[in-house]
């Protein structure tokens, strides 16, 4: 449960390394970021064009940073803060000082490299994150129908978790060739990538994780099924994605993006933030020192889009929330596609009826997190009966679902995760307070340790976020149901524009749900990149010859298509 790997091909030194290079557009955005001949360039004539860019999280500050150095002139939008999903928040109170809790992005797998790119890049550490039975978690509890086991390892959870670890294996073995995929995916592979995958979206994609389970003989006990939705693999529980279509889960367990997750110190929302005050030291038209803070004249991103219209000449014209009005031949869109059936006023006219109902269609997942301050990290004290940690990272069938155990040394003031949901179970907290879904966490864990008290150790008042109740994000992350394939397709291809009437060109999507993995900030990037080659080709640009881009090679790696008659 700590890995979705199978045994025999668990990752050694003498294999490459697993990477998000896929499956459905094997393109190695790593390596294009790395290449010393940079990303592209535009024609001269065309340096200093403003391009707007709707959305100041990490999708739209990595595409702004990047237009900004081929010598574009991005204008932000945000309707918040600069960084989105990627959101850090302290704590009131002096005792809680310093200590901070991710609302969003808290952890994210070592296959995410486009996304390294840029914490190496704005120097950013990294350290491994404490998931259930990592290991970098001291101890993990298991409390499934009031029975609770404490384990350091999978080998000191009763044999019924060791077999239903077994099941999700052989499941995944049997049902989509997780194996061979796994090792096309660390050779790159692309034919061999495309040939597996081809097959599985033709066959799975109106089949519902769920469904996947059911079929599958490893699975063919019920309480297996039970328990791997409580439980789950790599990050927890998962039967808040059992409607959702299995391809969704196929490209996360493949990629290894659930196991080896890794926390950002000091926390995410400083990526964009350094990006944003970033001056790149090779950067074309604009003078050494230029920033996207400075392009900006060192204040602000400009506030929310109200609304969006196509005007003469094929472009597009940019109202805020100020009552600016200001008209672009180039627009990234990277907030979450739902704002433009709803927050923004939207011309029909801005995409083709496909694309609109594509929009429509994303299905986003909801999800909740409640933090606390406390002293210290109490949980390493010692139980004097069993010996063992006083309290443990939990996973439950509780309203809590998951408690994460954050600390910076036995002697520094700590954090706890209370509680990390999904779907349902962050709606029935919904219409709570935080101190109201703090009292309800608290009695959760009084039953699971009842010798501890955690209200003794809290030094500051309880912060939360419900994402589905936040008003530009509308949900957490989209998550496509059975039978969206075709809609995330052509959300995601999106960015080759030759493809589309010539009044439909101009605006480019961006964005983890745009991407095919949406929920991991490596999606956001990705999708950021190939926005990028697009508003380049837009402009008459091109890539080097030796470092193509993701549109120059597209026709090659172009994602299945499935028919649609």
């Amino acid at each position: 449960m700590t890995s979705t790997v199978p045994t025999a091909i668990q990752h050694t030194d003498a294999q490459p390394p697993i990477t998000m290079f896929g499956p459905d557009f094997p393109y190695a955005y790593d390596d294009f970021l790395a290449h010393p001949a940079g990303l592209g360039q535009i024609p001269a004539t065309e340096h200093g064009a403003e391009v707007a860019v709707i959305g100041g999280g990490l999708s739209g500050i990595v595409a702004a940073y990047e237009l900004m150095k081929m010598g574009l002139k991005p204008v932000v939008y945000e309707a918040d803060q600069i960084g989105g999903r990627l959101r850090t928040v302290g704590f009131d109170g002096p005792e809680a000082e310093g200590l901070t809790a991710e609302m969003g992005a808290m952890r994210f797998p070592p296959s995410s490299t486009a996304l390294q790119h840029y914490i190496d890049l704005v120097g950013l550490k990294t350290r491994p994150f404490p998931n259930p039975l990592a290991e970098a978690t001291p101890s993990t509890v298991v409390d499934l129908k009031g029975e609770s086991h404490y384990a350091e390892t999978v080998d000191d959870l009763p044999q019924v978790y060791r077999d239903v670890a077994k099941a999700w294996a052989d499941c995944l073995e049997e049902g989509a060739d997780f194996s061979d995929m796994n090792r096309a995916l660390r050779e790159r592979d692309v034919p061999r990538i495309r040939e597996i995958w081809a097959k599985l979206v033709e066959k799975l994609d109106n089949q519902t994780f769920y469904g996947f389970l059911c079929e599958s003989e490893a699975f063919k006990s019920f309480r297996h099924r039970e328990i791997f939705g409580q439980v789950g693999f790599g990050t927890g529980g998962w039967d808040t994605d059992f409607p959702n279509s299995i391809l969704e889960i196929l490209r996360v367990v493949y990629t290894e993006a659930d196991d080896h997750h890794r926390g950002i110190v000091g926390g995410s929302q400083q990526l964009p933030l350094r990006l944003w005050e970033r001056e790149p030291q090779k950067i074309t038209h604009w003078p050494l020192g230029t920033s996207l803070a400075s392009l900006h004249d060192n204040r602000a991103p400009k506030p929310a889009v109200t609304r969006l219209h196509r005007t003469a000449g094929n472009r597009v014209t940019v109202t805020d929330a100020n009552g600016d009005i200001r008209t672009y031949r180039a627009v990234i869109f990277t907030a979450q596609s739902w704002m433009l059936l709803s927050k923004i006023e939207c011309d029909d006219s801005l995409f083709p009826i496909d694309h609109w109902t594509a929009m429509e269609r994303t299905h986003y997942m909801e999800s909740s997190k409640l933090f606390v301050p406390v002293d210290r990290p109490f949980w390493l004290d010692k139980d004097e009966e069993t010996g063992r940690d006083v309290m443990s990272m939990t996973l439950t069938d509780r309203m809590t679902r998951g408690t994460y155990l954050l600390d910076d040394g036995p002697d520094k003031p700590a954090v706890i995760c209370l509680s990390y949901t999904w779907c349902d179970d962050s709606l029935k907290w919904l219409p709570l307070s935080a101190n109201e879904r703090m009292e309800v966490m608290l009695d959760s864990l009084g039953k699971i340790y009842p010798k501890v008290d955690i209200r003794k150790h809290i030094i500051g008042n309880p912060v939360t976020v419900s994402w589905e109740n936040e008003p530009y994000f509308m949900g957490a992350f989209k998550a496509n149901l059975p039978g969206h394939y075709r809609y995330q397709r052509r959300l995601f291809t999106h960015f080759m524009q030759d493809r589309l009437p010539e009044d439909k060109r101009g605006i480019f999507l961006a964005g983890d749900d745009i991407s095919w993995t949406a929920g991991w900030a490596e999606g956001a990037v990705t999708t950021a990149l190939n926005a990028v080659w697009g508003v380049m080709h837009h402009f008459g640009g091109e890539t080097d010859p030796t470092n193509p881009g993701p549109g120059d090679l597209y026709d090659e790696i172009a994602p299945v298509e499935l028919p649609e008659d």
